[in-house]
């Protein structure tokens, strides 16, 4: 069985979905901590002027102490009108807007103020549109309070796991001698953004899931 896993994220980048589709089985990270200036809650659509950034605020106070899975989106602030318009403006003459920017503007409205509920209930969206039937379980159903490597490890045990998917960073961070004793594999991902239409000049990789969605039929898998 090959495992993967990954924290939330906003919108997230194909690699994402290649993370998921390639395992037996993927773990929603909903228990690991909120970090500042990662994917967790933004990515990026493309604009005429380049690449914009679209954040979800959060409530930042005590967010370096505690879980995703109490971290709080700051519905004060009118972010999901301003990221709907956003779309709006720069996928209007997207092959697939008139389809897909009701869809969009559903899930974005979803009612939910926990972070990470907020995100997967858009990854169980996107999976949909995807047509990926990978098992994904959260983290937080799980009893495991290890972190960093050790967590990744437990995670393998606990499902008996003999090949883990990691990111690149991974091997920042990833105690191989411990993978190799427990007779569990490491393949570190390596993935290339499909070159597909796209509005706005020369092609850029790598932007959010929306992107692609609007731009192509292609299919994922």
């Amino acid at each position: 069985m090959l495992l993967s896993a990954h924290q939330p994220a906003y919108l997230p980048w194909l690699g994402y979905f290649d993370k998921i589709a390639r395992a037996d089985i993927f773990v929603y990270l909903d228990t690991v901590q909120f970090e500042k200036n990662s994917f967790t809650n933004r990515n990026q659509i493309k604009t005429p002027q380049g690449v914009l950034w679209m954040t979800i605020p959060v409530k930042t106070k005590g967010h370096t102490s505690s879980s995703l899975s109490t971290t709080e989106i700051d519905e004060s602030q009118p972010w999901r009108s301003k990221h709907l318009k956003s779309i709006e403006m720069n996928y209007r003459k997207a092959p697939r807007f008139v389809e897909c920017f009701p869809k969009i503007e559903k899930l974005l409205n979803t009612p939910e103020s926990n972070l990470a509920e907020y995100c997967f209930q858009q990854l169980l969206f996107w999976l949909r549109e995807m047509g990926i039937d990978t098992p994904v379980v959260r983290s937080s159903e799980l009893s495991i309070a290890s972190a960093k490597s050790n967590l990744v490890l437990d995670l393998c045990k606990h499902f008996d796991a003999r090949d883990y998917l990691s990111g690149a960073q991974g091997r920042n961070y990833l105690d191989t001698d411990a993978f190799d004793k427990a007779g569990i594999s490491i393949e570190y991902q390596s993935y290339k953004s499909p070159v597909y239409p796209q509005l706005w000049g020369d092609f850029v990789p790598n932007l959010g899931i929306l992107d692609w969605w609007m731009n192509t039929n292609e299919k994922f898998l």
